[in-house]
């Protein structure tokens, strides 16, 4: 019994509990998985309202700009996006960046809720695997490090290791861009996915030191002044330009079926790398630590999989799916059938 408490002790001592501005990320980040999925949801009901009193937005349409409850839903995910940006100052990319999971959760239950869109038994499962992911990072996630001012994040990101990190993302951006994207753009999904998980990495990074700075100004120590804090928002305008061009490219060529979770998986990995190698974030922990977040994260990464794999299911339906889904078989009623990873028309969709 003796052995029993020593072993019990020695793993409370083990876990440290969350820091208070652990805390405040965790509930800044959940704030905003809260609001985009909800987003998704009002701004699909102002589309759906809009289109019956005019030109859908799928044929050209801009109808839904006239509606009150689209520009809701466009309100309440820029509140998310917000939400999101000053997590970020406060918690480590490896505890905020997976946590964006639950926005897919929350779109999918209210979607079967308020829009009235079954959700198969699987995605069901998928939605309590991603619960339990995210349960297991939170509770495993580094503690944030203490920055005293945004010379110290410059002192980071120029590194050799992140410098050597930044070049090879920055290579590997302009190399798929140049070389791949007018060949295979329009028929490889990686291609476009790719430059926005390779820059997006980046871009994380970048607002992480920005909202450091913003933090500590608010604070009432003034970061305005450094050159070094303007470098960052440069490279955040930046990137979020070059990642939104390419994402938008990638959702109006492929379904949005298979363009979500294969950069939910490709935009998150090469966040945790890059934070893991300019913050120094598993420095801080210790194997199991780093082991158990690594199994909170492929667990995300399943019930992400499973929720998209079969989000367009209906209960009896088999488990296989066709590759691709036509982007408007649920607002035009026609039903979905198997086609390749190509765009099969010409409509847009905003």
């Amino acid at each position: 019994m003796a052995e029993s408490g020593g072993g019990g002790g020695g793993w409370r001592d083990s876990y440290k509990g969350m820091s208070s501005d652990n805390i405040k990320g965790l509930v800044l980040a959940i704030s905003s998985s809260l609001f985009i999925g909800a987003s998704f949801i009002v701004k699909k009901k102002g589309l759906k309202k809009a289109g019956a009193t005019g030109t859908r937005a799928g044929v050209g349409g801009y109808s839904y700009l006239y509606e009150p409850l689209w520009w809701i839903g466009v309100t309440t995910m820029l509140l998310g996006e917000i939400a999101n940006f000053a997590a970020y100052a406060f918690a480590p990319a490896i505890l905020v960046t997976p946590l964006g999971a639950l926005s897919i959760i929350i779109s999918a239950v209210l979607a079967h809720i308020i829009l009235l869109e079954k959700l198969h038994i699987f995605g069901v499962l998928g939605c309590a695997l991603c619960v339990v992911g995210s349960t297991t990072i939170v509770l495993h996630a580094p503690q944030e490090q203490e920055i005293g001012s945004v010379l110290e994040v410059w002192n980071l990101a120029t590194e050799p290791a992140f410098m050597f990190y930044a070049s090879l993302i920055i290579g590997a951006a302009v190399f798929l861009i140049i070389r791949y994207v007018p060949q295979y753009g329009q028929t490889n999904v990686m291609v476009y996915i790719g430059i926005c998980s390779l820059v997006g990495s980046l871009s994380v990074m970048s607002v992480k030191a920005l909202g450091i700075a913003l933090k500590l100004t608010f604070s009432g120590t003034n970061q305005l002044f450094y050159p070094q804090t303007w470098v960052f928002t440069l490279v955040v305008l930046t990137c979020v330009v070059t990642q939104l061009n390419y994402l938008n490219k990638a959702l109006d060529t492929f379904n949005t079926a298979i363009v979500s979770p294969i950069y939910y998986v490709m935009f998150t990995s090469l966040t945790i790398l890059a934070s893991v190698i300019m913050f120094k974030d598993w420095d801080r922990q210790n194997g199991t630590q780093i082991v158990t977040e690594m199994c909170g994260f492929v667990t995300i990464l399943s019930g992400t999989f499973l929720l998209h794999r079969t989000k367009d299911m209906v209960e009896g339906s088999p488990v296989i799916l066709p590759v691709r889904i036509s982007k408007h078989a649920n607002e035009d009623g026609f039903e979905s059938e198997g086609i390749p990873l190509r765009r099969q028309e010409s409509l847009r969709s905003p």
